[in-house]
């Protein structure tokens, strides 16, 4: 305890001494008084003191009347979990930073801490803030109480008035309307795309309260629809002044120590529409007498280690992110267009650092070995996939027709002999039409395509596929610790439904095999040409699991390979970034490897990758579902053919061709009848016309409505004939019946969605099954 003559009074470097050296709780002007053995008059000057150090910004008051310097956090704070740092750390930022300044840096303290959940994503606690660093400031955070979940932020549109207005939420499954009193409105005006969150209401009757906290412009215009979905699900969009400096600041590399491969034609294949160029390839058949009718590729990815050190601002915001998003009209990247658009895009002509990979095939398509490079690099050319397919069907242009004969046979031909090997290995071949939107000049859908399967897009992605591979096996013969890419085999609760689906059909999955691929395969190529063709496509496709990342390898069942990596997109891939570095390392290929901190944090990596993996998907399709809402709101009330592809307890998912929009037919548009969800089957039933709606089926439908804000569809049943007499009685004058055709009860209609999506590839989140199907006896419904 600081102790003063009488007469010496203290100064305000003794005060501010002994409040940041005070560890035993709240701080008063009593405990100063105390502390200096200030009595009678001289308490006048203490708190003449205070009061001026106050006003000079030097002290900071907090309720109760607690004093602390004004750098410091008060000791007692709410925060929200802000995710783990590249070491594993758990990090949390406040709620309400003071003033304009921004949270500082703020680990959680995880030891001591009683059982109990810990803090995830959304979640906020009441924390006590002891600081562990003064320049900058850093705490550690001990969890005194864990809290409710932060209110979720709103978007919607604004409909002002004289005394404030109302949103409308863009969110399909919101049908709420909320309230924003006239303080609240922040200048938004009518028709205007806002983010706003919850208030506190003193009228318990009413509309929910908003205040709005984010205006995004206008909604009619077509760029709001990406930017519907990057808000409703929180992918960052924008760079950190930080992290743009970074990468604006970096410089082409010279040769140095790299491999001079600029002499190679490497050329690119894209899209037409590719928003950057990460790989690119070449093939030569193989000079070796050893190896007659063999093969010699290479595959060279743009080296984005070099460009993106370990923990930087630029390695941080890359994790956070976890991959680019691509939207019809925009791409939101993982990395600064500095770097994603110019130093790490395989441009023609110019020099580019590059990691790459040697790879030796015999004739067959059989890899006999292959070695890993770190080079630099000159593309001879970027060719779009129809610009390929052109050349290889004999019209080549006047930028194909120079690498018709030295670069693009070759590899047509190292992709026909890489066949060969594939079909003994057989991975899972469903087929799965890819839609492309196509906008006009002014950001509106100007149509709807399938997109082309040319032999120039297999060829890419046999040769990607062999990269990742031999990532994979190098990394696991140097015992360096990697992300891989987990497929794992199908649960045995879905095999069980696919097999009772699949026996309606007079198809059998054997039970006692051992589950492979090309049992799969074997089943699809049964239905081959036949009307269930796309049915069964769409059924097994729902059986499989989710990919995802992790360190574990598991192996990839739906590719039926043992090990497999992401090597060849690390510009809008943090995994394949993590592979690079692995490889960097066991190479020895320079000194910004995978970091010992890194390694061990893998799992932590993995969980965040896959689930910000999982968040771009539902965001692109999200976009996806507004766009095609937009283009089809001027055909409200006309009718289209369309394929069921989701069966609930609900109603119908019914996809409109050609657009490929999916909207609703609900369960009491379909008839008088009552339905029963058949969920081993995938129908619905009518109870008294025995009527089936099944999973595939071609039907007629008409729009009802296209809700150009949130994407949603709703369709009517077009009938060929009427239904019988008996079935257009009013519902409520005949008892529902009360058991199905299979001995069961019939489901209750489902009060929520639960059930059949649209699915994408094995290597992507698979679609969840369909509801449970509750056995319980269904109430009287209207028709």
């Amino acid at each position: 305890m600081v102790k003063y003559e009488p007469g010496q009074l203290p100064t305000r470097e003794q005060v501010l001494d002994f409040i940041r050296g005070f560890t035993h709780g709240k701080i008063t002007k009593r405990d100063i008084a105390r502390a200096f053995g200030i009595k009678g008059p001289d308490k006048v000057f203490l708190k003449k003191l205070l009061r001026e150090m106050s006003e000079d910004g030097l002290l900071a008051k907090d309720s109760g009347q607690t004093l602390r310097p004004a750098d410091q956090l008060p000791s007692v704070q709410v925060v929200e979990f802000a995710g783990v740092d590249k070491h594993g750390e758990a990090m949390v930022t406040l709620v309400n930073p003071e003033g304009a300044n921004k949270s500082p840096l703020i680990f959680l303290n995880q030891k001591g801490r009683k059982a109990g959940p810990a803090m995830g994503a959304g979640d906020r606690a009441l924390v006590r803030l002891n600081q562990i660093k003064e320049n900058p400031p850093v705490y550690k955070a001990t969890v005194l109480k864990i809290l409710k979940p932060a209110p979720k932020a709103l978007m919607g549109v604004f409909h002002g008035g004289p005394n404030g207005g109302r949103i409308h939420p863009v969110d399909k499954k919101n049908r709420d309307e909320y309230w924003v009193d006239r303080d609240d409105v922040m200048g938004a005006i009518e028709g205007e795309l806002v983010i706003a969150e919850p208030v506190k209401s003193k009228r318990p009757m009413g509309p929910k309260r908003v205040r709005i906290k984010e205006r995004l412009g206008d909604v009619s215009d077509a760029r709001s629809v990406s930017m519907i979905a990057i808000h409703a699900h929180d992918i960052p969009y924008e760079f950190p002044e930080d992290v743009i400096a970074a990468a604006e600041a970096a410089k082409p590399v010279a040769l140095g120590d790299r491999t001079d491969l600029r002499a190679i034609p490497l050329i690119t294949i894209d899209p037409a529409d590719a928003r950057d160029h990460d790989d690119a390839v070449w093939a030569e058949p193989d000079g070796d007498p050893a190896n007659e009718g063999g093969w010699h590729v290479i595959v060279a990815i743009a080296d984005v280690a070099h460009y993106v050190p370990n923990d930087s601002p630029l390695d941080r915001e890359a994790l956070k992110r976890g991959n680019s998003c691509y939207f019809p009209d925009r791409v939101v990247p993982m990395l600064p267009e500095a770097l994603s658009a110019d130093l790490c895009s395989l441009m023609p002509g110019v020099d580019r650092a590059c990691m790459a990979v040697h790879i030796w095939y015999d004739r067959v398509g059989n890899k006999i070995r292959h070695q890993f490079i770190r080079g630099l690099m000159r593309s001879a050319a970027n060719v779009s996939y129809g610009e390929v397919q052109a050349a290889l069907d004999g019209t080549p242009d006047d930028l194909t027709a120079p690498l018709l004969e030295t670069v693009l046979k070759p590899l047509h031909g190292v992709y026909h002999a890489i066949l060969k090997a594939r079909a003994k290995r057989q991975p899972l071949d469903l087929d799965l039409p890819e839609r492309k939107i196509e906008l006009d000049a002014n950001g509106h859908v100007a149509s709807i395509t399938v997109r082309d399967r040319f032999d120039a897009h297999k060829i890419v992605e046999e040769l990607m596929i062999a990269a990742n591979v031999c990532a994979a096996e190098t990394l696991e013969a140097h015992h360096m610790e990697t992300m891989y890419r987990v497929h794992e085999d199908p649960p045995m609760d879905k095999l069980e439904t696919l097999r009772d689906f699949l026996r309606s059909l007079d198809l059998n999955l054997a039970k006692g095999a051992v589950m492979k691929p090309g049992l799969f395969n074997g089943i699809l190529r049964q239905v081959k040409g036949t009307p269930h063709e796309q049915l069964v496509n769409d059924v097994v496709l729902r059986s499989q699991t989710q990919a995802y990342y992790s360190p574990d390898n598991l192996g990839h069942f739906g590719l039926a390979l043992a090990r497999y990596a992401h090597f060849t997109s690390p510009i809008r891939r943090y995994a394949d970034l993590i592979v690079h570095r692995g490889l960097v390392r066991a190479m020895k290929f320079g000194t910004d490897g995978l970091t010992d901190a890194q390694r061990s944090a893998l799992e932590m990596i993995g969980e965040q990758i896959s689930n910000t993996e999982r968040r771009a998907m539902a965001a692109e399709r999200d976009s996806t579902d507004r766009y095609l809402a937009n283009y089809l709101s001027d055909h409200v009330g006309d009718e289209f053919a369309g394929r069921i592809t989701g069966v609930t307890r609900f109603g119908l998912f019914v996809a409109l061709q050609p657009s490929g929009g999916d909207g609703l037919i609900p369960i009491s548009e379909l008839g008088m009848d009552f339905y029963y969800h058949d969920e081993a089957h995938h129908r619905l039933v009518g109870e008294k016309t025995g009527e089936e709606f099944r999973l595939g089926d071609q039907i007629k439908v008409k729009l009802q409505e296209a809700n150009k804000f949130t994407g949603g569809l709703k369709l009517e049943l077009v009938r060929d004939q009427e239904q019988p007499d008996f079935l257009k009685k009013p519902r409520h004058k005949r008892m529902a019946g009360r058991h199905d055709r299979s001995g069961g009860r019939p489901a209750r209609p489902a009060r929520k969605r639960t059930g059949d999506t649209p699915g994408g590839a094995a290597d992507a989140p698979a679609a969840s099954p369909s509801g449970t199907g509750s056995k319980r006896k269904p109430p009287r419904r209207k028709g």
